[in-house]
């Protein structure tokens, strides 16, 4: 008996593990949400990139600010993707459905200096889910639970080339956490668990011309970046003693690079369009070591395609400015999903997405503030082809999103 079970968990935990650790990535996990003014207009903001938030989304633009300016924010979204299990018929909602992000920004320039520096702390990807027992994919990749943290600390530093003409860039620290769960059989109470974290070094560049008053450009790229995750695994059957070892994972992030058109017909308005490019392609396979030969589970590296594919963002947004400071904004994104249905998994629930944004908010002499709500929308995605270890994830997706981001800032 206990042999068969060694031998189970060997196959299991290598389909397990390889096709796992990675799929906690994709389109799903990607935060463009980083300031409630940018949010409002759909994130169309590369070509604008007049507040501290500029250090995501576009370093140049801190060159515009003077003085110093501190501005944070907090990103709270309701999160309920659901799944339709085509042998059943029964439909299952993710149990994990807030979360809350932070994110904070300052910069400082002098009017009479051609450099602006500044700082920020965000997260460009994150989020997680957790699914019920019962859905039928308890084995596939995330199947129980999936999560990841991802910090970047990020300074900047921005030079004013010409007075419509600005480039700016910076390099970042990032830290990275990962946790999987998934089950071992279709029945409760087994599971294969890995958690582990790294740091990763990457960088960010952008420029920003407005060669006239009603037309400004912008362009960022931010780089990928590789983090090498140290941690454990855990397996727990019942009737044998739960066991863990030290294992690790290599765990790649998308380059991302937007380009963006401001149109100002009048000082009034702002209309902005930016497209935006994820290199997921750069999930393509994944090892995973686990240091530590055990009675029930046994890895060495191994490696599986993945497969996945770049995509794109096409981001639409405007703002009307009033008199008074107030100002209101509206925007659209599409989001193309990357992961195809081969390699399909809970752990992410990708599909084509929509979002559509308003806000309001307020800049005065020092205080600024900004509110957005984002409701984000997928239809049905149907996946048939999943095979191997996602074969069971084969079903019907949908996707609702609920978020509010708020932003306030301080002009000393």
């Amino acid at each position: 008996m206990r042999t068969n079970y060694q031998d189970f968990l060997k196959v299991h935990a290598t389909i397990i593990l390889c096709a796992g650790c990675s799929s906690v990535l994709g389109a799903g996990f990607n935060l463009p949400d980083q300031d409630a003014f940018a949010t409002a207009r759909g994130e169309a903001f590369a070509a604008t990139a007049d507040n501290p938030s500029a250090i995501f989304y576009n370093p140049a633009g801190i060159a515009q600010l003077t003085g110093g300016n501190l501005r944070g924010g907090l990103y709270g979204i309701y999160l309920d993707p659901s799944y339709t299990s085509p042998t059943t018929g029964n439909s299952y909602d993710n149990e994990n459905k807030l979360h809350a992000i932070p994110q904070v920004f300052y910069t400082y320039g002098h009017e009479n200096w051609p450099v602006s520096f500044g700082l920020g702390v965000y997260s460009p990807f994150g989020m997680g889910l957790e699914w019920p027992d019962g859905t039928g994919f308890r084995t596939a990749t995330g199947g129980l639970e999936s999560s990841l943290t991802y910090m970047t600390f990020n300074p900047v530093i921005a030079f004013k080339l010409a007075p419509n003409l600005f480039i700016g860039g910076g390099v970042s620290a990032n830290y990275a956490y990962a946790h999987l769960k998934q089950g071992l059989t279709g029945n409760p109470g087994d599971y294969l668990e890995f958690k582990g974290d790294g740091w990763a070094v990457g960088y960010n560049f952008g420029a920003l011309w407005q060669p006239c008053d009603e037309l400004s450009f912008g362009g960022t790229f931010r780089s990928g970046t590789t983090a090498n995750l140290q941690g454990h695994t855990l397996a727990t059957y019942p009737g044998f003693p739960a066991y863990t070892s030290a294992a690790s994972s290599e765990f790649n992030f998308p380059y991302e690079t937007v380009l963006g058109v401001s149109y100002r017909p009048t000082p009034k308005w702002n209309l902005e369009f930016d497209a935006e490019y994820s290199d997921w392609g750069c999930v393509q396979s994944v090892d995973i070591m686990q240091a530590t030969p055990s009675p029930l589970v046994s890895l060495s590296s191994l490696s599986i395609p993945l497969d996945w594919d770049s995509s794109w963002y096409f981001e639409w947004g405007g703002t009307r400015y009033f008199d008074n400071g107030w100002h209101a904004s509206a925007g659209y994104i599409f989001n193309e999903n990357s992961v195809p249905d081969a390699n399909y998994a809970p752990a992410v629930t990708d599909l084509n997405k929509h979002f559509f944004s308003i806000g309001t908010g307020y800049k005065g002499e020092h205080l600024n503030f900004d509110i957005a709500y984002q409701f984000g929308y997928g239809p049905t995605r149907t996946v048939s082809g999943a095979t191997g270890g996602s074969a069971s994830a084969n079903g019907q997706y949908n996707f609702i999103s609920h978020a509010v981001l708020i932003s306030a800032g301080w002009h000393f």
